[in-house]
């Protein structure tokens, strides 16, 4: 049995947010927490809280432990793409694309 948490929409460029995606994927859940904590990067808050939010979800919808549960899956897709205008030099405007993701986190039991 698996449960899995969805962060939609944060203003982080995915190729951020997979780097520490990638630090967390098959560890247990404990660990996982002790490394989002001390990772100094700024999806490693959003990322956090996501974990929490589907340890919490495993635990009340699921039924599962959250002593035995470990990060099965993580992942961040692009979302939409703000963009905005940069002034430049003789009335140019240069684009400024402001880039988003969707990040997916399972947590399963072992």
């Amino acid at each position: 049995m698996e449960a899995k948490a969805h962060l939609r929409y944060v203003r982080i460029s995915p190729r951020k947010v997979q780097i520490v995606c990638d630090l967390i994927r098959g560890k247990s859940v404990a660990q996982a927490t002790a490394i989002l904590m001390n990772t100094p990067k700024a999806a490693a808050e959003p990322l956090l809280k996501l974990l929490k939010s589907a340890v919490a979800n495993a635990e009340n919808n699921h039924g599962l432990d959250p002593e035995k549960l470990y990060v099965a899956e993580t992942f961040a897709t692009p979302g939409p793409i703000i963009k905005r205008m940069m002034p430049r030099a003789q009335g140019r405007g240069y684009r400024i694309n402001k880039r988003t993701s969707h990040v997916t986190i399972t947590v399963a039991e072992n």
